[in-house]
């Protein structure tokens, strides 16, 4: 053991090694086939990377391990095209409209993503708390107007004071107002007409990250319209399975460890159950789609497990599924006097949105006649108007607030539940707020009402928008909330997209579905319906797979076995500022100087580390450790 003043470099790769996914397991009785087809490329950090992470200096694992990549890397190739596990390739114009043609694998990890079990457990037991709260927030909608239209009403008089045209990001925030608007008319109009939804339907996501600064599981948002890859996110889980049957040995990975994903058979069961609810055996079940959709396959999934028979509704024959894009749902669809809804000839039980959340998909006021029309239905919304708006940032933020969650939850654990996953969320219309951003741009995230990936705001640009808007009477931040950013750890990964394999170092994000269906007073499902794990290179702030920010990955569960080691008084590390005062409690970033001086001997640590570890059992399973010192092995 070294001195305790080691350099910056050395801890860097010390932390790199302990967050590979890959452990260094004893290999050399193994001698794997030399690989056939891999590309490994070792990315350097761009500047834009975020605060706390170093760039890759070595690759994971060892080289037999590597070995054994450059071989997985085929075999999940083959597993993906042989499973369906599959996206339209870019390159191809007609990979978005003709299903079979230009055929790509998904992107993916080729490993799954280490996650704490405990983590894991607490975002699953969430799942049916959102999925309640989503429904009894969707029935007040006097709140759901209120909030929401004081973040219209605020844009458009900021619109009206600007005479000198419009900049980049003044259109932007226009056009975000402009869809919220839209939707809040539709709302209104329901509600005008006393329109009620006795069978109601949720396919909700709700995604965390897990924050390193806090060491908490922490909401990022919550999707309750279009949420994707059900089906896709399923395929991921199984073929790391698969491979960890093969390679898990040498590899050092229990397969064991990746829980079962049954995100699409569950959500088709849910859309199922709605049908049946309908009760009318010749109704379909209507699939909204963009009219190009290259994340078809991940919605082609769901149709056909909604094809097989389902004995839970006393059927021998599948649910009829037909895809229609919101202008042939125009012009091919009615409502009868009964409101019965029929789109080309074909009576509606369901209609399942996977399109209808972003601005671009209403070119025209074709899209947004149909989007009445279904409202106007008796088909089962999935999602209601309601659902959808209850799923837009600013609802979020505003359920965040002290005493809302009491207005819609009676059970005060469910509410500490949820309150203790919020990251911190704000309304714009604090002046301190957003002054607090403008000084520290790198601890917030600015998010506009929008859906999918792209949209967000981070450092120097969310600096340099603040400071743009205020100056032009910035009433159209009431469109954007500030969101507190999430730090999560860092870890080298080999990732595959377009059959090549690249090691970076990368952050992940769990998603976890939850499906709710209820009739009346009659609640019929309220789950957890399996997971999404998306990855994505550290140096990117998005993290949409569909728009090409982000792979699929999945979840391995980790115990969590840790020990602190400090000095005999119990104190644990601190940061000093230049001037000696202490101002923050930390795992890493220790100063040196100072533990130079007050560090014990590398006698006597060794000593007493020792015997923490011969005391400690199942140490083989240790997970973490926190030093009072900075020490080098």
């Amino acid at each position: 053991m070294s001195s305790p003043c080691v350099s910056h470099q050395q801890q860097v790769r010390l932390r790199l090694r302990a967050a590979s996914r890959l452990p260094a397991p004893d290999t050399a009785s193994f001698a794997p086939p030399a690989p056939r087809r891999l590309r490994v490329a070792h990315a350097a950090m761009s500047a834009k990377a975020p605060l706390g992470v170093a760039p890759a200096e070595e690759g994971a694992g060892t080289p037999g391990q590597q070995a054994v990549l450059g071989q997985m890397v085929e075999d999940a190739a083959v597993w993906c095209a042989v499973h369906g596990l599959v996206v339209g390739d870019r390159a191809n114009q007609r990979s978005g409209t003709v299903p079979g043609v230009g055929l790509v694998h998904a992107p993916f990890s080729l490993l799954p993503a280490r996650f704490p079990a405990s983590f894991f457990n607490q975002a699953c037991e969430l799942a049916p708390i959102f999925n309640e709260l989503v429904d009894r927030v969707s029935l007040d909608g006097e709140f759901l107007q209120a909030a929401l239209s004081r973040q219209v009403l605020n844009s458009i008089h900021w619109i009206l004071l600007v005479n000198s045209g419009l900049s980049f990001s003044n259109f932007r925030t226009k056009q975000v107002d402009e869809f919220t608007s839209r939707l809040l008319e539709i709302h209104d109009k329901m509600m005008s007409i006393n329109k009620k939804e006795d069978i109601r339907l949720g396919l909700h996501r709700s995604d965390y990250m897990l924050d390193s600064e806090t060491n908490s599981l922490l909401q990022i948002e919550l999707n309750t319209i279009a949420s994707s890859f059900p089906g896709l996110g399923s395929l991921v889980s199984e073929l790391h399975r698969t491979l960890l049957k093969q390679y898990g040995k040498v590899l050092g990975l229990d397969p064991k460890r990746i829980p079962q994903n049954w995100a699409a058979t569950q959500f088709a069961e849910a859309l199922g159950r709605a049908w049946a609810e309908y009760n009318n055996d010749s109704a379909v079940v209507l699939m909204v789609v963009q009219p190009e959709e290259r994340n078809m396959y991940d919605q082609y999934c769901l149709v056909n497990h909604l094809k097989e028979s389902y004995p839970f509704l006393s059927i021998t024959y599948g649910v009829a599924t037909i895809r229609k894009t919101l202008a042939q749902v125009e012009a091919q669809g009615q409502v009868l006097t009964d409101g019965t809804l029929v789109v080309d000839g074909r009576t509606v039980a369901v209609v399942y949105f996977r399109a209808g959340y972003a601005p671009t998909d209403y070119p025209s006021e074709a899209e947004w006649r149909a989007r009445l029309l279904m409202e106007q239905s008796s088909a089962v919304k999935c999602p209601s108007i309601a659902y959808h708006l209850v799923g837009t940032k600013k609802i979020q933020q505003e359920l965040a607030k002290p005493n809302v969650l009491e207005r819609f939850l009676d059970n005060k654990d469910d509410i500490a539940k949820l309150r203790k996953s919020f990251a911190g969320l704000w309304s714009l219309d604090n002046e301190e707020i957003v002054r607090s951003a403008i000084q520290k741009p790198n601890l917030f995230v600015l998010k506009p009402q929008r859906e999918g990936g792209g949209n967000n705001i981070y450092g120097q640009d969310l600096q340099d928008t603040l400071i743009k808007l205020q100056k032009e009477q910035g009433e159209a931040l009431a469109a954007y909330i500030l969101m507190q950013r999430i730090f999560p750890k860092a870890s080298l990964t080999p990732l595959v997209r377009g059959g090549d394999c690249f090691e970076d170092l990368t952050i992940s994000e769990l998603g976890i579905y939850g499906a709710y269906l209820r009739n009346r007073d009659k609640v019929i499902l309220n789950n957890q319906s399996g997971y999404l794990m998306r990855t994505k290179v550290s140096s990117s702030n998005e993290g949409g797979v569909a728009a090409g920010f982000a792979v699929l990955d999945s979840v391995l569960l980790t115990d969590e076995l840790g020990i602190t080691l400090c000095d005999e008084y119990g104190n644990l590390p601190l940061i000093v500022d230049g001037e000696g005062r202490l101002f923050g409690l930390a795992w890493e970033g220790v100063c040196f100087e100072q533990a130079w001086a007050c560090a014990v001997s590398s006698t006597a640590f060794a000593a007493k580390l020792a015997a923490m570890l011969s005391a400690t059992p199942q140490t083989d399973k240790l997970t973490w450790a926190a030093f009072g010192g900075a020490y080098d092995f």
